[in-house]
């Protein structure tokens, strides 16, 4: 009998998507493994055996037996795509949006994005610190236990570098796991208008040479020290008012020549062509989609690229028109979810709420949504080979519900059905 350090028992059903190298496409996300009076077995944070109860117990022993209550449990949820490190908040411009301004007519006029930068520049690293650490901490308690955060509240070098010290601190002080991206084209800042070129210029020539090859040395519980770069990802807001499709290329191509991974924005309000660059300059996501036509999204089905959708945004603006998740999956496409946590569009941070919205609106099935914000989440980040999955070798990342079937988390809405959170087989909350 082998030594695990812990044991979860008496479990209901044990539902997650099978463990996968690659995103899963079409009706592949809808297949699940379920086993039922199952049980798991953990050693080093990471998953030795996930299989029916008798057999772990009859090739495991553990100190600590951790006793399900006869619940569901299913990994820990992966949001790929969040702005959640901003100061500030902007409920008047939602006052403004339920009187009839659009997005895009408040950000014109100078609000939207521009607002969080200008309270963003405005506020210390221990003011954003304190003011973001509730938000995660709220993420954390539905269930997300890893995320991905953006920078762009800053939009100039050191306001940028900023929200990076931001993302590594709290990344060290709390129990989910934050993966940041460079964002330094979110939006023009008042300094550069109206030459958005000479902007992209300053991105490209100044701030990704700058912020690429900052690096953080991290400290581990035993003592060690590994370095991590600033950022894994350089993503853009490919939109109409924003960065057209050529300044996006530019960007992003020179953000590969520094190594990082690509993510964009895309067809959040107007289709421009920002999918198809996605797909061919092979980007880890594309993001949005609200508005992206069948061809396109059968050149991203077709492709390894994740498309992400964010069913919190336009529910946010008060918008009938959702991402069209069931074209994309019937397709063949590999799909994700993310909250889009912001403080303009999308103030949410429950993956449970997207995934409730995305059943009724998006027509996507429980399985579906489970998927799109497990495993397919993690290949969204890039981690999907470690994360999203309860198999062998898996990170132990797991939530038990207070359910016994893992469907109430789209059925049921509007309260929060996690009971507990598990990061690395330690319990979280």
């Amino acid at each position: 009998m082998a030594q695990a350090d812990s044991l979860v028992i008496n479990i209901a059903e044990l539902i997650t998507p099978p463990a996968s190298a690659a995103p899963l496409h079409g009706q592949a996300m809808h297949q699940l493994t379920r086993v039922t009076n199952a049980a798991l077995a953990i050693r080093d944070g990471r998953i030795l055996a996930a299989a029916d109860e008798p057999l772990v117990r009859a090739a495991y022993r553990a100190d600590e037996v951790i006793d399900a209550g006869g619940r569901s449990v299913v990994p820990g949820f992966v949001d790929p795509h969040t702005h959640a490190v901003w100061a500030g908040e902007r409920a008047g411009e939602f006052e403004q949006r339920i009187a009839g301004a659009s997005y895009m007519e408040i950000m014109s006029a100078g609000g939207g994005i521009l607002s969080t930068v200008q309270a963003t520049r405005a506020a210390d690293l221990d003011e954003i610190i304190a003011q973001t650490q509730p938000r995660l901490q709220r993420m954390l308690a539905h269930g997300t236990t890893t995320a991905e955060i953006k920078t762009g509240y800053g939009l100039d070098t050191d306001a940028e570098r900023k929200q990076l010290d931001a993302i590594h601190l709290l990344d060290e002080d709390l129990p989910l796991d934050l993966i940041p991206t460079f964002l330094g084209a979110h939006a023009v800042p008042p300094e550069y208008r109206p030459d958005t070129d000479a902007y992209v210029d300053f991105v490209v020539e100044e701030m990704l040479p700058d912020l690429a090859y900052t690096v953080y040395t991290v400290e581990l519980e035993d003592g060690r020290t590994y370095q991590r770069r600033a950022a894994d990802f350089c993503d853009v807001f490919c939109e109409r008012g924003v960065f057209d499709v050529a300044q996006t290329k530019r960007i992003l191509q020179a953000a590969k020549t520094h190594g990082l991974g690509l993510k964009l924005h895309v067809d959040e309000f107007e289709p421009m062509g920002g999918t198809t660059l996605a797909v061919e300059l092979g980007a880890t996501s594309v993001d949005h989609l609200v508005r992206t036509g069948e061809e396109e999204l059968r050149l991203l089905a077709a492709s390894a690229t994740v498309g992400v959708m964010l069913p919190g945004t336009p529910f946010g603006l008060g918008s009938h028109h959702f991402a069209p998740a069931r074209t994309f999956i019937d397709a063949g496409g590999a799909l994700a979810l993310a909250t889009d946590l912001n403080p303009g569009t999308s103030w949410c941070e429950s993956m449970p709420m997207m995934m409730a919205i995305a059943a009724r609106y998006m027509r996507m099935t429980p399985a579906e949504c489970l998927t799109a914000a497990t495993l397919n989440a993690a290949h969204a980040i890039g981690l999907g080979k470690q994360l999203g999955a309860l198999a062998t070798g898996y990170q132990a990342d797991f939530l038990i519900l207070d359910s016994d079937d893992y469907r109430d988390l789209t059925y049921r809405f509007g309260g929060n059905l996690v009971r507990d959170v598990y990061k690395r087989g330690v319990c979280a909350i």
